[in-house]
């Protein structure tokens, strides 16, 4: 991983000569020293002479072109041994291209021991050398001018420019060219690596580009091969990730989807306001034409309408019983003479309905003590058997939990931005604020505090260092640290190295900021600083994930600093779990503490989100219980009528409203202590919205108990539908404590609280009592209008949940996400994990992953590419694929590692040990022989053998494509390392900000790996590809939401219908109308959440379901109110409904909720106030407004007719009773 710069800086082995005839040499052997350990070259005027015998073995690998005849060159073995020493840093990152290296090796070559130098070289500075060793004077080549050819540079240029650097996801130009691989050229190219400022070459070369013969020289102008070509029989052309050409036309991005529009708007919006146009025209077509057919039968239309009218709207139910009427009658008589018996038996033996009743409770209740409230967000959030959580188990299970993560963000608004300006030449670079040289010594002061954190857990000390990722382990103790700071090493001094005279600064930290951001996995910056980039901990630090707020690829314009301490996560090791929160604890404590006037701080530590929502827990109780106690207290005085104050506790019917308060908390505890027995846990979303939904159906039947009991003359129980909900225990306790509380028995109106009379009074002469046609007609174009709204935003509702929303407002982790979004220019790292199975070793399995992964991102089939070329083709279509870089590829690593043209793959020839790069040792020997079947990729025991010493060796400066700090944890050996299980290829998706975003993420990246599995499969393979990402677990619930909403509102409206149809006694036609009230109310409910910003998603969509139910409590009562009155238009049946129920289900819903929900408004929690105070506050309003408005009007035009049995028995039943007189009213 370290990347020497240019390093190409091989140029060292240079010598010149001037001017000399053909055939003949410009310089021979080794002078002077240039500096540090590098060497000019002796000038020598002459023939070439017969390389010794023990250099054969290096002509031959470096230079085979020249190995022929004697072998008689310009240039001896200790030249061949420069040479071979500066060529490995450009071997380890162009090699990977056989043609690109072949190349850049012919010109070098050339250059160092051409036979004809003096045909393209021309010495133009020397000076005189004394040898100590033989006090001889020979002559030193300073400077010399290298003709090369036009056409030659360029060919060379074009089967380099696309080679990858796979450990840094950099072109290996722009770690080479000493600029940016998209500024670089066939020119600046070459002219870099022969500038003695680049740090490697010992003098400058001043190349001539020319393809004619000039000032007397012939440029070099050997044949080349084109990136896409064979170098000889064994090696193949370069791979598609190398090379464009390979590849074929570059893939193009599917086009955005084409919005559905009609003439030029959207379509949704035109389709639904044609049809309400449509449905006006219809429908006050049809009123005209009846307001025309009335006037033929009256002499005004203000005439009282008569009820035997035909098609009079007001027209009389005539003729006798249907076939399904005595059906009905029958099952509502059963229903009734049951729950008639059980309320006497109630009345009558009230003790030991209470008693029973309290041990029930009891025993239920006591089903708490096995309580289990889930916190965790995977559980949560995932289901166990998804396909993202077995994913996560897995990828836990074979690499290890991802890590735990410690972020700031950090500002430094009050510093202005500055202006670099290299020296001697070159264009001024602007830098941001927190790149300034004070900043960053403000900002390490802060790292280098927090890495002193210590914490104490069980009476141990714990520090950073003991639970940090440090992938060197146990050769380098260093902790990760993605910072800024690591490229100046996380010193001090480093960051204040330059390298100047009085007068000018030639390098300083700017200058290697600007080579680091390039390369950073360099040992060297070829600077004049020559500092390495590397971080401490051995890996690299790429810019990316350490700077924010820059434009483009201009790191330099960065408004934030980023820094990440990551933090070992344990599978199923809770002591170790609990030791790294103990020390994040602290970590948090310290940084909200932490004061420096010209730094501006976001941060977040792995357990703040859960610290957080607990927080959030405790602080909105208070808020929940108060919510509570205004609709206790309200349930408490509301069913009684206080007529003088010394009857206020036998009018208030106190007694009767705590009963029922206590009926709803213990019908909850009930609930909760069942689901504990049976080991189901609970979550905070089971609490929070039961008591709701229980209260608002418990509290109305509670309504309707007592209400039913005051209009009665006789104690009669209420109609079995009515009391559905309400169950047992609320019709005993109700019936009790209203048999005892009332004194006497009045007309329902009298005895109702003045305040519901009121409310009664204005449904009545606002709704119900102008009952013309004109006042219905507008009522039903306004629901309906409001309907047509709603579904044509029905499409446009955010799915998803929006992260910071699960923040208190006044939390810090809500500054966090807000700089994230901001500043971060990475989103979540994201695995494509091939599942353990697959056969590495044979040439046949390594091409099955590589024509996987190509075939099926690009679209073509090509020969020998490599392994991640898919996945890099598809980087270049980011904003389509939501994969931001080219992924590291462990095995493309490996292969160039093991090349016997590097010097990083060496062992002990008498242990066959590893032997490191570093190692100057004559025992150790290159791993594979340098013939061609040892320059080919290693198959089977070779593969192995190899494996996990590439795996377990640290980059140095010989070799910088060691595995371990990579790939250590990327690679699954099984069987003591004999065979290679499951791996991964990682890399990063782009910024991820929305929901949306991610989502979007989460479903092309597997529908990537879906693709590479068929293809694996297609090529004989039988193992999965599949993405993992920490957010997938979480997002994935959304990939389906909406499926679930239609199944979930789909399946509630279903039972809702069934047991309507039952309970209305087969009322087929009434269960229908209710039902589709109920659907408009969810649909409307869409259309809140459109415009108040409401996503969808799980808590959203509990709440619709809930808004279902009690949709049923505003709707049943009042349909079942209609079906049994016996007036004798469908008028008067919805005026009697509504004068009946109405108040009840005004009084016992509507008010109770809305006093209690409008606390809710005053949460900390933003999921309070958006989830539940806005939702339910629409599903209460909604749910009123269609009950009972809209609910009566549509039953007063296709309300169904009189079932002629009920009403037989009705008035059987009634007839000599104070009832008989309001019936007949």
């Amino acid at each position: 991983m370290s990347v020497r710069g240019p390093a190409l800086g091989l140029l060292l082995l240079l010598f010149c000569p001037a001017q000399v005839f053909s055939q003949s040499c410009i310089w021979y052997g080794e002078c002077g020293i240039a500096s540090g350990d590098k060497r000019y070259n002796c000038r020598y005027s002459g023939p070439p002479k017969p390389l010794p015998e023990d250099g054969y073995d290096l002509v031959q690998e470096l230079c085979p072109g020249f190995f022929f005849g004697n072998v008689s060159l310009c240039c001896d073995v200790q030249q061949l041994h420069t040479l071979k020493d500066n060529l490995q840093l450009p071997l380890q990152f162009l090699s990977r291209c056989p043609s690109c290296f072949y190349n850049l090796m012919n010109l070098f070559c050339e250059l160092t021991c051409s036979p004809r130098q003096s045909q393209f070289l021309n010495v133009t500075a020397t000076e005189d050398y004394v040898d100590p060793s033989t006090n001889q004077t020979k002559t030193n080549v300073k400077e010399l001018q290298y003709y090369v050819g036009e056409s030659f540079a360029n060919a060379m240029y074009n089967a380099c420019r696309d080679v990858e650097a796979p450990s840094s996801n950099e072109k290996a130009l722009g770690l080479l060219c000493g600029r940016e691989a998209s500024a670089c050229n066939a020119t600046n190219w070459i002219e870099y690596m022969f500038n003695k400022d680049n740090g490697q070459a010992p003098f400058t070369i001043t190349p001539v580009f020319s393809d004619l013969p000039t000032h007397g020289m012939e440029p070099m102008n050997n044949a080349t091969r084109g990136c896409d070509e064979s170098v000889d029989e064994v090696t193949g052309p370069c791979s598609c990730q190398d090379c464009s050409a390979v590849c074929g036309p570059k893939p193009q991005p599917p086009p955005a989807p084409v919005p559905w529009r009609i003439l030029g708007l959207d379509a949704m919006y035109v389709i639904m306001w044609s049809t309400y146009m449509a449905f006006l025209l219809v429908f006050f077509g049809a009123f005209f034409a009846m307001w025309c057919y009335r006037k033929r039968y009256f002499v005004s239309e203000y005439t009282p309408i008569d009820g035997n009218i035909p098609f009079s709207i007001n027209a009389s139910d005539k003729g006798g019983p249907t076939c399904c009427d005595p059906l009905g009658a029958a099952f509502e008589a059963h229903l009734r003479r049951l729950f008639e018996r059980w309320g006497s038996f109630c009345v009558r033996h009230p003790g030991c309905v209470v008693f029973f009743s309290v041990a029930f409770i009891a025993a239920c209740s006591s089903g708490l003590v096995f309580i289990q409230v889930t916190t965790d967000p995977v559980d949560l959030w995932s289901a166990p058997g998804s396909q993202a959580r077995r994913e996560k188990e897995y990828f836990d299970t074979h690499f290890g939990p991802f890590f735990r993560t410690e972020q700031l963000i950090i500002r430094a608004p009050y510093t202005p931005p500055h202006t670099y300006e290299p020296y001697p030449s070159g264009a001024d670079v602007p830098f941001g604020s927190p790149l300034a040289v004070d900043i960053l010594h403000q900002v390490l002061d802060l790292q280098t505090a927090i890495e002193s954190i210590t914490a104490s857990y069980n009476n141990e000390t714990v520090t950073l260092r003991d639970i940090c990722v440090a992938p060197l382990s146990p050769y380098n103790q260093n902790c990760t640290i993605l910072s800024v700071l690591n490229y100046f090493q996380n010193s001090h001094s480093v960051l204040d190295h330059q390298v100047g005279d009085d007068f000018f600064v030639y390098a300083d930290y700017h200058t290697h900021f600007l080579y680091c951001v390039r390369a950073p996995a360099s040992l060297n910056d070829t600077s004049l600083l020559h500092d390495p980039c590397l971080g401490t901990f051995g890996g690299p630090v790429f810019p990316w994930l350490v700077l924010g707020g820059y434009d483009d690829q201009n790191y330099n314009n960065a408004t934030a600093l980023v820094i990440t301490f990551p933090v070992n996560n344990y599978y199923n090791d809770t002591e170790k779990l609990q030791r790294a929160q103990a020390w994040e604890r602290e970590f948090i404590n310290f940084v909200k503490n932490y004061e420096n006037p010209n730094l501006t701080i976001s941060f977040k530590a792995e357990r703040s989100i859960e610290d957080e929502l607990n927080r959030e827990s405790n602080s909105d109780v208070f808020t929940v219980l108060i919510s509570y106690g205004i609709m206790f207290l309200y349930i408490s005085i509301a069913l009684g009528h206080i007529k003088s104050c010394h009857r206020l506790l036998v009018d208030s019917k106190i007694s009767l409203g705590i009963a029922g308060v206590l009926i709803v908390l213990s019908s909850v505890a009930c609930s909760l202590g069942i689901f504990s027995y049976i080991g189901v846990p609970l979550t905070l979303i089971v609490i929070e919205v039961i008591p709701f939904l229980v209260l608002a159906v418990g509290v109305d039947n509670i309504f309707i108990l007592v209400q039913t009991y005051q209009r009665d003359e006789r104690l009669h129980a209420p109609s079995p539908f009515d009391m559905q909900s309400s169950g047992q225990l609320e019709f005993v306790f109700c019936s009790w404590a209203a048999a005892r509380d009332s004194t006497s028995r009045h007309q329902a109106e009298r005895n109702l609280p003045a305040g519901l009379n009121l409310a009664l009074n204005f449904l009545r002469l606002r709704i119900m009592a102008p009952l013309s046609v004109t006042h219905f007609s507008f009522q039903v174009a306004v629901f309906v209008g409001v309907l047509s709204f709603s579904i044509a935003v029905l499409n446009k509702v955010e799915i998803g949940l929006d992260q910071s929303l699960s923040m208190p407002d006044d939390s810090y982790v809500t500054d966090y996400f807000q700089s994230l979004n901001q500043y971060l220019h990475a989103g979540p790292p994201v695995y494509f994990v091939l599942e353990e199975g697959h056969d590495y070793t044979s040439m046949k399995g390594q091409n099955m992953v590589k024509i996987a992964f190509l075939e099926n991102l690009k679209g073509t089939e090509t020969g020998d590419f490599l392994l991640v070329g898919a996945p890099i083709t598809l980087s270049l279509l980011f904003s389509s694929t939501r994969i931001g870089f080219a992924p590291s590829s462990w095995i493309d690593d490996y292969f160039d590692w093991i090349k016997p043209q590097s010097s990083c793959c060496r062992i002990y020839n008498s242990t066959e040990q590893f032997c490191n790069a570093s190692v100057v040792n004559p025992a150790c020997v290159r791993c594979r022989p340098l013939t061609p079947e040892g320059k080919q990729r290693p198959q089977g025991a070779d593969f192995m053998r190899f494996l996990p010493m590439f795996l377990s060796d640290n980059p140095n400066p010989k070799c910088g494509k060691g595995g371990h700090a990579a790939y250590s944890a990327a690679v699954n050996l099984l069987d003591k390392g004999t065979s290679v299980g499951a791996t991964y290829f990682m890399t990063y998706h782009t910024v991820l900000q929305t929901s949306a975003d991610f989502i979007d993420a989460m479903e092309k990246a597997r529908l990537i790996a879906d693709n590479i599995t068929r293809t694996m499969n297609q090529q004989g393979g039988d193992h999965r590809v599949f993405p993992y990402s920490v957010f997938y677990v979480f997002y994935e619930q959304y990939l389906t939401m909406i499926d679930d909403t239609i199944f979930n509102l789909s399946v509630s409206l279903g039972a809702i219908f069934l047991v309507a149809v039952v309970l209305l006694g087969c009322e087929l036609w009434s269960a229908i109308i209710m039902c589709v009230t109920i659907a408009m109310i969810l649909v409307n409910m869409f259309g809140v959440m459109w415009l108040w910003g409401i996503s969808l998603n799980a808590v959203s969509l509990v709440n619709l379901v809930m808004s279902c139910g009690i949709s049923v409590e505003f709707c049943s009562h009042i349909t079942r109110a209609f079906t049994v009155s016996t007036k004798g238009s469908r008028v008067e049946r919805a005026e009697e409904a509504l004068s009946h129920m109405g108040s009840s289900v005004f009084s016992g819903i509507t008010l109770t909720k809305f006093g209690g929900i409008i606390v809710l408004a005053f949460a900390k929690s933003q999921i309070f106030q958006i989830f539940y105070f806005r939702m339910y506050l629409a599903m209460v309003l909604l749910g009123a407004t269609h009950g009972l408005i809209f609910l009566p009007v549509l039953l007063s035009y296709i309300g169904p007719s009189i079932n002629k049995a009920k009403g037989l028995t009705t008035q059987q039943r009634y007839r000599g009773t104070e009832r008989e007189q309001l019936l007949n009213f």
